[in-house]
């Protein structure tokens, strides 16, 4: 029911239903708490009742407890250690092999000339275009 894409009305009263009102296309826009009178046990938007588990949040909380320091410091290892892995994995292979340092960088110049014959060549076609030419 939560998936309905074309509901103008609906009306759910006195049918005894239980539990949270699903959260979907339609049935968000339908606003009128009305619709749902006579059953007691149902919860959630756009009703008052709030379902169990709902908990209203002015925001994120912060606790100063040990086991945050503790997790806080792991998590920057783990990210120092994958730089330094990561970075070594890339840079010690090109100190290392030769011939793979010789492609790497001949790739990277051949990728800036493309770069600029292209930058080149759009001012021309530009100037060009605009009559910008100095005769």
């Amino acid at each position: 029911m939560s998936s309905l894409t074309s509901l103008v009305h609906l009306n759910l009263s006195f049918n005894k239903l239980v539990g949270r009102i699903p959260l979907g296309n339609q049935l968000q826009t339908l606003n009128d708490a009305s619709i749902y009178k006579g059953n007691s046990r149902l919860c959630g938007s756009p009703l008052s009742t709030k379902c169990l588990g709902d908990e209203t949040s002015n925001g994120p909380t912060f606790s100063d407890e040990d086991g945050d320091d503790t997790e806080r410091l792991w998590f920057i290892v783990r990210i120092g250690l994958g730089f330094v892995v990561g970075f070594w994995s890339v840079c010690g292979t090109l100190l290392a092999k030769k011939s793979w340092r010789y492609w790497y960088f001949s790739f990277c110049d051949d990728i800036k000339n493309r770069i600029a014959l292209i930058i080149v060549l759009e001012i021309v076609h530009l100037t060009r275009k605009f009559g910008l030419e100095n005769n």
